[in-house]
């Protein structure tokens, strides 16, 4: 078993203080979701970025989705997956399996995590104090699955100021038509509207790959920094192609709604989250405003 000397360990904790100093009292959303909410060790080194970026000041909100988690307890309940162009389509039954896995199992389960690792969240979904609202999507009828209109960050500003962590489900308050029922959206859309809603320094999207590869074969092909003019650049070359468009394109509102950096980073990687915030090498892409 390796180990570093005492002079090694105190020079990481060196190389990451200005870091510290330049994010303490900023705030940074992070979407949790994919391999690193499946593995256990994963799991609890994703928990423990979270704590730590709390108690060095930085205001973090955690957002997160929960698709395998649906998809399991459909089968349990013998309830067939139906998909429109690659998109679930959520019936009221379906909804009622979104809500009841994402708000009332995967939220607490992360909420618990953090509680029981030494640090202080809340779970929150998008439906509490109308923290999301949102209409039917029109694009396509994909049934309960909306697009947020609004972001009240009021209940955000409150939880963030008492040095709570809020934990986010991605089930959204339905207005217009479906006023005051529960919507399906999105879970890196909710971040991305959340980190621009609440003026957030950085938007974090954890996902199973490094990041924007030149290469899709070739995972040492990571492109670390890019200007976000060169986004659409890298999309007609067929760069960013598939579901890395989407990922972009949330970072996209993000940026949009005032975001200084947007981060694609690799959850498959133990810490993933503190060294690419804490560190000048990082692990995945960073994306700039260039503003």
């Amino acid at each position: 078993m390796s180990s570093i000397s005492n002079n090694e360990r105190a020079g990481v904790l060196i190389h990451a203080l200005p870091y510290i100093q330049d994010f303490q009292g900023k705030t940074v959303v992070v979407k949790y979701g994919g391999n690193a909410m499946l593995n256990d060790e994963l799991k609890k080194a994703v928990i423990e970025d979270i704590i730590l970026m709390s108690c060095v000041g930085i205001k973090t909100v955690l957002v997160h989705g929960g698709g395998p988690e649906i998809e399991a307890m459909l089968k349990k309940t013998g309830k067939e997956s139906r998909f429109v162009n690659g998109l679930r389509y959520t019936d009221e039954e379906t909804m009622d399996i979104v809500q009841m896995v994402l708000c009332g199992k995967v939220n607490k389960e992360i909420t618990a995590l953090i509680q029981k690792a030494g640090g202080k969240a809340i779970g929150l979904s998008g439906v509490d104090g109308c923290l999301l609202k949102a209409r039917r999507m029109k694009i396509e009828d994909l049934g309960y699955v909306g697009e947020i209109e609004h972001v009240d960050i009021s209940i955000l500003d409150t939880v963030l100021n008492a040095d709570v962590i809020p934990v986010i489900s991605s089930v959204a308050y339905g207005i217009g038509d479906d006023e005051g029922k529960a919507l399906n959206i999105n879970a890196d859309i909710a971040a991305a509207k959340i980190a621009a809603a609440i003026g957030a320094e950085k938007l974090v999207l954890m996902t199973d790959v490094r990041g924007i590869l030149r290469d899709v074969k070739d995972e040492n092909s990571l492109i670390k920094t890019v200007e976000r003019a060169e986004l659409n650049i890298l999309k007609r070359e067929g760069i960013i192609s598939k579901g890395m468009i989407p990922k972009t394109d949330c970072c996209d509102i993000a940026l949009d709604g005032g975001v200084k950096k947007a981060h694609i980073i690799d959850g498959r990687l133990p810490h993933a989250i503190l060294i690419e915030l804490f560190t000048d090498e990082g692990v995945g892409t960073e994306i700039l405003s260039g503003n």
